[in-house]
């Protein structure tokens, strides 16, 4: 698990999968590195993807969403990028849009989500700024390292802001703009799938994620950590990014990416999202 790029972040509406992307997707981050918003990433195979064919099987039209107040034709896939930005604004407050960086941001973000099943995820993809510090490890049991709690702090912004967005509004102004979403999941190389079924397919990926009862292990030195764990090492990088946020706001994650999913499927929304447990940490 190499270390050498920064940790990414990005918060809206379906964009919470990408949330554990900023939250901890490298042990260690390296300041200044700046994105190359044309370099997309390969096709993630990590998990099976939609079959082939025109007919989606979470049709978008079911989604629960309240009605967009708005009837403003869409901009076009190349000049989206404001309607990100007013959008991270909204949803996760003031300061949101300022850990924005690059451009073509749709597209970064759907090819962001179709990575998350896969063992890497390129730093250059991710259209957001790396959190602030550096990762750091403690000893557990005199020897052994682990993840040290100060780490969770790092991630506590994108969290925060995380926990501030309205799901039905979130999940409304994906609604609205999905057919940006699409057009961006056709141009990455799947004109006969649709976004949404790999949303899903991603989603549940990630709340399959293990929870351990302690912090796991950590094997290595100089800033490259791997999991001592064979199972936890050979997750998805999704899945170890949300392990990486610490028990509790991986709790935190996983409450509104299960709001998201019975949203994006057609299901009913709890009047309430549920909060983590005391247990979780």
């Amino acid at each position: 698990m190499s270390t050498s790029n920064p940790a990414k972040w990005i918060t809206m509406g379906l964009l919470v999968v990408v949330v554990v992307a900023g939250g901890g997707y490298y042990l260690v981050t390296h300041r200044g590195h700046k994105p190359a918003p044309e370099n997309l990433p390969a096709p993630a195979a990590s998990i099976a993807p939609a079959p082939v064919s025109t007919a989606p099987q979470h049709p978008i039209s079911q989604a629960v969403a309240p009605a967009s107040a708005s009837t403003a034709p869409l901009p076009s896939l190349d000049d989206s990028d404001s309607l990100v930005h007013e959008a991270a604004t909204r949803f996760g407050g003031d300061k949101a849009a300022d850990l924005l960086t690059g451009k073509a941001l749709i597209p970064h973000i759907v090819a962001t989500i179709n990575a998350l099943p896969g063992r890497r995820l390129p730093a250059s993809v991710l259209p957001v700024h790396a959190p602030r510090g550096h990762f750091t490890v403690t000893q557990a049991d005199g020897s052994s390292a682990v993840m040290a709690p100060t780490n969770a702090a790092r991630y506590a912004p994108y969290v925060d802001a995380l926990e501030k967005a309205d799901t039905d509004q979130l999940v409304a102004w994906y609604v609205r703009n999905y057919p940006l979403f699409e057009e961006a999941w056709r141009q990455l190389g799947y004109p006969q799938k649709h976004f949404n079924d790999r949303l899903v397919q991603v989603l549940d990926l990630l709340l399959a994620t293990p929870d351990p009862a302690q912090p796991p292990y950590l094997e290595g030195a100089a800033g490259v950590y791997r999991f001592q764990n064979p199972q936890l090492e050979n997750l998805a990088v999704g899945q170890k990014m949300l392990l990486r946020l610490g028990p509790a706001r991986e709790a935190k994650v996983k409450a509104k990416l299960r709001a998201i999913r019975a949203a994006v499927t057609g299901q009913q929304m709890p009047a309430t999202e549920p909060a983590p447990s005391a247990s979780a940490g």
